[in-house]
């Protein structure tokens, strides 16, 4: 069953996630309106508060906050090749939702735009 309130797409972005006491550099694999998935083998812990900065191709640089929702650890043995985790905006101002709904929507139309449409 399909827990996700908006649709997700996928990405390869460069992020920058900071704390007060961690800088970590990732990459972004996949976004919605609501938020990321961070792509880590070194995911912080679920609830920590963090300031995300990324610049989508095309697009002006954000930097925003964000919550780790859930986390998807490194295994041993490799039975996992998506470690990382689930961030959630918050605090949105209504100029930064506005631009990064703007964003996702470009990402789904640019991609609709290149499935080819059988007659």
């Amino acid at each position: 069953m399909e827990r996700r309130a908006a649709e997700r797409h996928d990405v390869t972005w460069s992020v920058d996630c900071e704390t007060p006491d961690t800088f970590l550099y990732a990459s972004i694999s996949n976004i919605s309106e609501l938020g990321i998935f961070v792509l880590t083998t070194q995911p912080l812990a679920v609830g920590t508060r963090l300031t995300l900065r990324f610049a989508p191709p095309d697009h002006d640089p954000f930097v925003l906050r964000g919550v780790v929702q859930w986390v998807n650890p490194l295994r041993d043995g490799d039975d996992n090749p998506n470690p990382g985790m689930g961030i959630r905006f918050v605090e949105l101002t209504d100029d930064e939702r506005e631009r990064l709904v703007e964003v996702v929507k470009t990402i789904a139309y640019l991609r609709d735009s290149q499935v080819p449409r059988s007659n």
